[in-house]
């Protein structure tokens, strides 16, 4: 999710906001989910396995620029989105939607090559979670420019948020620091304004794909993977960080990259033909504890007290988004609604 997250958005704004352009992969896999109720929470679970795993190699690949690892990232969601494209004979640039559909490429490449630059920068696990709060902040931008109402669960979240990243950044203006510690915090600091930032810049593609829910997936997706891989193009010719990866394990690692990002999106569009964006919103919140995992496993770091406070923190509120979404999706006449309360007013 850590998200280093950007493409899921999409599924997830498409199925919360009962747009029905998503194809439907499982027309003919009904009784597998009589079968196993919970297996849309489990794809969305195994998603967020994969999209962590991209954290890792982008972490793992101190060679490589994240913005060329960005790059490579965004081949590997273009390629197999050209054959829908062509099959579903969608136009690619619809007229009345060109622009919009550029400003939403252009802010999701930013956001995700920040989120890239700060899992090369900080703890892993700190700015995954800190990546994650994407929602959290979506229904600020959607009051702000979409005139969405943001009532008092929306705030509460939002403060629980910002309370959490203050604490995983521990900014020494708050916390102070030894000398000692000085370039240690100073790398982390500028991780963490990174990672904040992507959130930024994460929330506004949100806001911008809900404008741009009548168009096939197909359509956002092509056009965000052809301008993203033209823009981190562009970066990595200008600031000289173009260059091929070494033979050997950083092009397998490379391509890993790659194929676990589209892994990740598939499954995540398939949890949410089975399953509402709300249990599949908490069910992605696997994605901070499998950061957590790694962060430990690969490069044995520990997380601070601080660290792991902040992030029950934001993982709360984002919780709080889901479990809202989830009330708010479910019938008026549901027990279940009337059992989640005020949550669903």
């Amino acid at each position: 999710m850590p998200e280093h997250l950007e493409l899921q958005h999409l599924v997830d704004l498409s199925a919360g906001s009962g747009d029905e352009t998503l194809p439907n992969l499982l027309e003919n896999k009904r009784p597998l989910i009589k079968r196993c109720p919970y297996l849309g929470l489990i794809l969305a679970t195994l998603s967020s396995l994969f999209f962590s795993l991209c954290s890792v190699i982008v972490k793992s690949l101190v060679n490589i620029d994240p913005t060329q690892l960005a790059m490579f990232r965004f081949i590997g969601v273009l390629l197999p989105t050209i054959p829908i494209v062509i099959y579903t004979e969608q136009p690619v640039f619809p007229k009345g939607k060109r622009m919009l559909l550029a400003l939403r490429s252009v802010v999701g490449t930013v956001g995700l090559m920040l989120s890239f630059y700060a899992f090369r920068h900080m703890p892993l696990a700190d700015a995954s979670v800190i990546v994650f709060s994407v929602p959290v902040f979506v229904a600020l931008f959607a009051r702000v420019f979409l005139k969405e109402p943001c009532g008092i669960w929306n705030t509460i979240s939002i403060i629980l948020t910002l309370v959490g990243v203050i604490l995983i950044t521990h900014p020494p203006i708050f916390f102070g620091s030894d000398k000692a510690e000085k370039n240690t915090n100073y790398s982390s600091l500028v991780g963490a304004v990174a990672a904040f930032v992507s959130t930024i810049f994460g929330a506004n593609a949100y806001v911008l794909l809900r404008v741009l829910k009548g168009l096939h997936f197909s359509v956002i997706m092509t056009n965000f993977g052809a301008i993203a891989i033209l823009q981190t193009l562009f970066y990595s010719v200008m600031f000289g960080i173009l260059c091929m990866p070494n033979c050997g394990t950083e092009r397998f690692l490379v391509v890993c990259l790659a194929l676990f990002s589209y892994l990740g999106q598939i499954l995540l569009t398939m949890s949410l033909q089975m399953e509402q964006a709300g249990p599949v919103a908490i069910a992605r919140s696997a994605d901070i504890v499998f950061a957590f995992l790694w962060q430990i496993m690969f490069f044995n770091e520990m997380p601070s007290k601080y660290s792991v406070f902040g992030a029950i923190l934001v993982l709360s509120s984002v919780m709080l988004v889901g479990l809202r979404k989830w009330a708010l999706g479910l019938p008026t006449d549901s027990q279940l609604r009337k059992k989640l309360g005020v949550l669903a007013q």
